[in-house]
């Protein structure tokens, strides 16, 4: 009898539910919304929690695939103990891919084990074998050729009438186990209920090294407005400091309307050239160049040198207008009114761009808007750039960023996008996870020890890592941290191993760095004195105490180990003064590993004994360490060695581990 108000009915199914549960699985953002990202050749290690009932043996295996392939390929899983399981494979190609995780029980793995313990101890296994010759026999209606015939012989073997010794030893023949595990039963398994994504990207958009400029203050002379020409000249000065990335600002018409002068004035000169982010003027807007610079072909000649250097040009794209960009008459409908018709300028309290309308996201024509930006973007990919530094996404919509990177980067998927959001951190980690190849970071207001080691430990050892690449600047046209005001060289020199090492891409704004201006507009102001964005300004590349050798040498270093290359593999390590830091960089092979050692204050000699962690580095008791930045080598002992550091002389060490014994 069955009690009242419960139900008899079972399960509609066609088959026996699988006793096998899958969760926990590992990386998965957002319930596999969004996609980990992977570079080309790069790795992804899967974990999940399988299993099932009882003590039957499971078999798990990882299945990706290039998505639109028909075929899925597996790699095996690993059991970690405690029902948590692993395996890694390698990204080979770039695009979309997929994967997710199938387990099973093995009942042939789990019948092996029993019979091994019975037949240890003594009991007659008869019985088992018969069973076990029916599992065998089933695995060989599944497989073919050579194999079909063996486990058919195995099988009829384990039911033959033979000493019972000689079965038991066919039973445990590895050969029959590998056999057996590649013809398995999966029809009672379980299947990961979601299948997640990977973006692929190309080596850039993992490392690189960035060099900003403005192309209008590369002349060779003072008094000048430098051109794309000049620009082009400009690029063999970056390229011999072994950068791999030259970012330029907008490039656009920029508007007369509302002009900003000298440091942000109100009051411009008739020759005042006007900020380069209030884009648009009788002669274009996102998708025309500044007459001053040139013309589009120059443009071209300018991408074209560049990539003769073996560099890449870089675009900002931001998606504003001055009020006199073509926009605002063609498509007024693109942009907020107020009750008396007019459209109010960009403002972030207590800050005021007079100069720049915003784009109304949520008007009616919003299609026709999107369509036309992305358009913008493609423009730019179709005149050979690949790279775009978007200004202030976090002011546009995150669906617009969603679909207008996916529309672009499944039309050119060597196109990477660096998103320049200095804000709050979900929403920073939202505009990566929506398709940003890398993400400006806060890097620039992370100065002493407990700072950076928190920091990077987030990005590099949470989940974060899985999506989120940071791009270190040291300094922008915007930020002037006070730290590089007051600090001087030793300062901007630091702060360069930092990024350089810290991150496997990081970028700096020249001429002012490796000048090391640190002249603020005011005190308490991270602004430039006589600020780029708002005047041409002439640089003499060849001032005294130029970092120009340095960063040369940090960047070659870089290049020459592929340590440096990844973010991931960050380890921070222990040092008994605050104002020494220490982390390693490692292959996965352990073939080449870096020990950075850094100063942090610009100020004063500092020393520490510094603690490795030998058993992560895989050090035994002796090594040799060498500076890559000034050659000399040392013999370190054990886990605690001394080191001393005057910001005078150099601020740090980033060290090879060149011999071990």
């Amino acid at each position: 009898m069955h009690a009242a108000g419960v139900s008899k009915a079972v399960p509609s199914v066609t088959k026996t539910p699988s006793r096998v549960i899958i969760e926990g699985v590992e990386p998965e953002i957002d319930d596999g919304r969004f996609p980990i990202k992977r570079t080309v050749g790069e790795s992804v290690v899967v974990f999940a929690d399988i299993f099932a009932e009882g003590h039957d043996k499971l078999d798990a295996v990882v299945r990706h695939r290039k998505v639109g392939e028909a075929n899925w390929n597996e790699v095996t899983m690993t059991s970690l103990g405690n029902d948590r399981w692993s395996a890694t494979f390698d990204v080979t190609s770039q695009g979309r891919h997929e994967y997710t995780v199938q387990a099973w029980v093995d009942h042939f793995a789990s019948w092996r084990y029993e019979l091994g313990k019975k037949a240890e101890a003594g009991q007659d296994v008869s019985s088992e074998l018969l069973e076990g010759a029916e599992f065998v026999r089933e695995a060989s209606t599944r497989a073919e050729g050579p194999d079909r015939d063996f486990l058919a012989g195995q099988a009829e073997f384990l039911r033959s009438v033979s000493l019972q010794e000689g079965r038991i030893q066919a039973s445990l023949d590895p050969r029959l186990l590998d056999l057996m595990i590649r013809y398995c039963d999966r029809s009672g398994g379980a299947k990961y209920e979601r299948i997640l994504g990977i973006t692929v990207e190309r080596e850039r958009a993992r490392f690189g090294s960035w060099y900003e400029f403005f192309p209008r203050s590369a002349a060779k002379e003072p008094g000048k407005h430098g051109t794309f020409k000049d620009a082009a000249d400009r690029l063999d000065y970056v390229a011999s400091m072994g950068f791999d990335v030259v970012y330029l600002p907008p490039i656009h018409p920029i508007g007369s309307s509302f002009r900003k002068g000298p440091n942000n004035t109100l009051t411009p000169g008739p020759d005042d050239p006007g900020s380069p982010w209030a884009i648009g003027a009788a002669d274009g807007g996102h998708k025309a160049v500044l007459k001053d610079l040139g013309t589009l072909e120059d443009f071209d000649k300018l991408v074209a040198r560049a990539k003769e250097l073996n560099l890449e040009i870089a675009l900002d794209i931001a998606f504003q207008c001055s009020p006199d960009h073509p926009y605002v008459k063609e498509h007024p409908e693109w942009f907020k009114h107020r009750p008396d018709g007019t459209i109010k300028y960009a403002e972030n309290p207590p800050k005021k761009y007079q100069d720049i309308y915003p784009i109304n996201f949520e008007c009616e024509a919003w299609e026709s808007l999107w369509a036309e930006l992305r358009d913008v973007f493609l423009f730019w990919v179709g005149r050979g750039v690949k790279i775009f530094r978007v200004d202030n996404p976090h002011t546009k919509p995150f669906r617009f960023w969603e679909w207008v990177i996916r529309e672009v980067w499944d039309r050119d998927p060597d196109t990477i996008f660096l998103s320049e959001a200095f804000t709050r951190p979900k929403m920073m980690r939202y505009l990566a996870k929506s398709g940003y190849s890398q993400s400006y970071s806060y890097f620039t207001w992370r100065n002493n020890k407990w700072e950076i080691t928190e920091y990077f430990t987030e990005l590099t050892q949470t989940e974060s890592a899985e999506y989120m690449r940071p791009n270190l600047f040291a300094n922008t046209p915007d930020i002037l941290h006070d730290f590089l005001q007051h600090g001087g060289r030793p300062a901007f020199q630091l702060r360069h191993v930092l990024a350089a090492t810290l991150g496997a891409t990081y970028g700096i704004y020249g001429p002012p760095f490796e000048l090391c201006v640190g002249q603020a507009l005011r005190p308490g102001s991270e602004e430039y004195l006589d600020s780029e964005k708002y005047q041409v300004r002439y640089w003499n590349l060849d001032q005294p105490g130029s970092l120009r050798e340095f960063i040369t040498r940090v960047n070659q270093v870089r290049r020459e180990n592929p340590a440096l290359q990844f973010d991931r593999n960050l380890r921070f390590h222990e040092a008994d003064n605050p104002q020494i830091i220490v982390y390693s960089k490692s292959t996965p092979d352990g073939s080449n590993q870096i020990i950075v050692v850094v100063n942090l204050d610009p100020y004063h000699v500092q020393s520490a004994w510094v603690h490795l962690n030998l058993g992560e580095l895989g050090l035994g008791e002796h090594y040799q360490v060498q500076d890559l930045i000034d050659n000399n080598r040392y013999e370190w002992h054990g886990a605690s060695n001394f080191v001393r550091l005057d910001p005078l002389v150099c601020s740090a060490h980033i060290f090879r581990v060149s011999a071990r014994w």
